[in-house]
């Protein structure tokens, strides 16, 4: 008689790098997930595809949990990143991919060419932001979403990371590099998107307010992942990081949003 052999857990049943079956690091790309499968519903409506475009797409991680969700077939999947990974170059089924510094501004990628643009846990890692933001902002088309994370401090706590911690790292010649270069909060991410990008906020949402050491195993429980989805929606400032879902304006520049 044979055994059957479950397949091993995966996060939101999509996601191999976490087994908790709802994963609250990971659920900021359900989020975005759920926000696109109603965004490319009302696309497949109207008879048109939905382009994405994915900045800092590392192994396609976004794209997994957008696949699995209704509508996903209208999708239309493009990815950008400083180095792109030999998993993705043999994936031959993406409509675009771009190689280069996010603070260069992407010339290569015209503007006004995407109806989504997702950009997580990529901005905390550049020292220069205004051109990254504002390309962000360019490439969308105009009615376009942008969905854009970072992890930010409570005000006050942030320049402490910002500026003493990095000194504090100088002094002690044992300290590691640390791969955070920027800190956030709510309002100054916000302010960012909106000065630089000439986008409006939609919302603003929070993660990982409490997770992983002892309340790891809770994560695979669907009641504390709906809790702490709750409570990131009541208090996003208070969380570890932060999902800004910001919109083009329809009367955008789109001339000069190409240029």
């Amino acid at each position: 008689m044979s055994i059957a052999v479950l397949p091993p857990p995966m996060a939101f049943g999509v996601d191999p790098t976490r087994k908790e079956r709802f994963s609250l690091r990971q659920s900021r790309y359900f989020a975005i997930a759920e926000d696109v499968s109603r965004l490319a519903g009302e696309a497949r409506q109207s008879g048109r595809n939905l382009e994405v475009l994915d900045v800092g797409v590392n192994w396609g991680v976004s794209r997994r949990y957008l696949e699995a969700q209704p509508n996903g077939d209208v999708l239309r999947f493009s990815g950008a990143d400083l180095k792109l990974r030999e998993r993705i170059h043999r994936q031959n089924d993406w409509r675009n991919l771009f190689e280069g510094n996010l603070m260069e501004g992407y010339p290569q990628i015209g503007g006004g060419a995407y109806d989504v643009v997702i950009c997580e846990q990529v901005l905390e890692h550049l020292p220069h932001l205004e051109v990254a933001i504002a390309t962000l902002g360019r490439v969308l088309k105009p009615g376009g979403t942008l969905f854009l994370g970072v992890p930010i401090f409570p005000p006050g706590i942030q320049l402490v990371r910002k500026y003493v911690v990095p000194a504090v790292d100088r002094m002690n010649p044992w300290a590691k590099t640390r791969g955070h270069v920027q800190a956030f909060t709510r309002g100054s991410i916000m302010n960012l998107i909106m000065h630089h990008a000439g986008l409006e906020i939609v919302e603003t949402r929070g993660f990982r307010m409490v997770s992983g050491g002892m309340l790891r195993s809770l994560e695979n429980q669907e009641w504390w992942y709906r809790f702490n989805r709750r409570l990131g929606a009541t208090v996003p400032g208070l969380c570890t990081e932060i999902q800004v879902v910001a919109r083009k304006p329809l009367n955008a520049d789109v001339s000069a949003s190409a240029a």
